[in-house]
C-alpha cells in the first residue's frame, strides 16, 4: 500500500528540466558568438561612410586648389592685359607704317616723277581732250593693275570723239618718255556724257615690268 502511494505521488510530481539543452530546438540554444553579426554590419557602414567623406574631402580640396590657380592666372592675365593692349596698338601702328613704306617703295620703283609726268601729259594732250583726274596705282593685288589711270573727256561727235581718243592712245604709245616708264597704254572706257555732250574716257598706262612683279 505504501508503495502504491509512493508511485502515485511520483506520477503527480512536475517534470524536472533536462540537465542539458535540447540541441534539436535551435531557438532555445544559447548565443555562443564571440563577435556578433551586427558588429560587422555597423563596421561596414561606418567604413563606407568614412570612405565617401574622405573622397568628397579630397575632391573639395582639389576644387579649392584649382580655384586658387584660376584666380592666380586671372590676376596674371589682368596684370599683363594692359601691356598686351599697348603692344597690339604698337603692332598695328607698325603694320600701317610698314604698309606706307611698302607703297612708297613700290612707287619709287616705278621711276615715276609725278611733276614730270604731268608736264609731259600737258605737252602731248590735244586741245579736244581734257584730263579731269589722274589715279596712280603704285600697289595692287594684281601686278597688271599697277599703273596710272587718266580720266577725262573728249569733244566732238561720237565717232569723231572716239577717233580722237584712239589717236591719243597711239600718240602716248609712241612717245619716248611714256615708253621708258610704261610698257602699255590702253583704253578702258569710252562712253557719252549726257550732261556735257562729250565722251568720257579712261586710259590706263601700265608700269613697265608690272606683269613680272609679285
Amino acid at each position: 500500500m505504501l508503495s502504491l502511494l509512493q508511485k502515485g505521488d511520483q506520477s503527480q510530481m512536475p517534470a524536472m528540466p533536462a540537465w542539458h539543452p535540447n540541441f534539436r530546438n535551435l531557438e532555445r540554444l544559447p548565443d555562443t558568438k564571440v563577435v556578433r553579426t551586427q558588429f560587422f554590419v555597423n563596421f561596414a557602414a561606418i567604413a563606407v561612410a568614412a570612405f565617401f567623406l574622405l573622397y568628397f574631402a579630397i575632391q573639395e580640396y582639389r576644387i579649392k586648389a584649382l580655384s586658387r590657380q584660376v584666380a592666380d592666372w586671372q590676376a596674371q592675365i589682368d596684370t599683363n592685359k594692359k601691356s598686351s593692349d599697348q603692344t597690339l596698338v604698337l603692332a598695328k601702328r607698325f603694320a600701317d607704317e610698314e604698309r606706307k613704306i611698302g607703297e612708297l617703295n613700290d612707287f619709287l620703283k616705278c621711276r615715276l616723277v609725278l611733276t614730270q609726268f604731268l608736264l609731259q601729259i600737258g605737252n602731248t594732250l590735244p586741245p579736244e581732250l581734257a584730263i579731269d583726274a589722274v589715279d596712280v596705282r603704285a600697289k595692287a593685288v594684281d601686278p597688271r593693275d599697277m599703273g596710272v589711270s587718266l580720266h577725262g573727256t573728249v569733244a566732238g561727235a561720237r565717232e569723231e570723239a572716239a577717233g580722237r581718243a584712239n589717236s591719243y592712245v597711239d600718240q602716248l604709245k609712241q612717245d619716248r618718255y611714256f615708253a621708258e616708264v610704261f610698257d602699255d597704254v590702253s583704253q578702258k572706257r569710252l562712253e557719252p556724257d549726257q550732261t556735257s555732250g562729250r565722251l568720257n574716257f579712261e586710259l590706263f598706262l601700265r608700269f613697265k615690268g608690272a606683269v613680272t612683279k609679285k
